[in-house]
């Protein structure tokens, strides 16, 4: 799953090396924190949330495939 999030992050992002996932697994699923660079942040949200919505999309759909029963990707400022 980390792996999956921090490909689509550095299609992204101008800064690739700055991307960070930390990924952890509870009883519900996965939770999965980014972390880019500040000048990044606007790319990834999106203008109104819509790239961000698209990778939380993304990501429920690979979490579905991999077997797990939620996934939460959180955008860390």
């Amino acid at each position: 799953m980390r792996d999956v999030l921090e490909y689509v992050a550095r299609e992204i992002v101008d800064d690739p090396d700055s991307v960070e996932v930390d990924e952890k697994h509870d009883e519900r699923g996965v939770l999965l924190t980014l972390r880019v660079a500040q000048e990044d942040m606007g790319k990834v949200i999106g203008r109104g949330g819509r790239t961000a919505r698209a990778i939380r999309a993304v990501m429920k759909a690979a979490a579905t495939r991999a077997g797990f029963h939620h996934c939460h990707v959180e955008i860390a400022d």
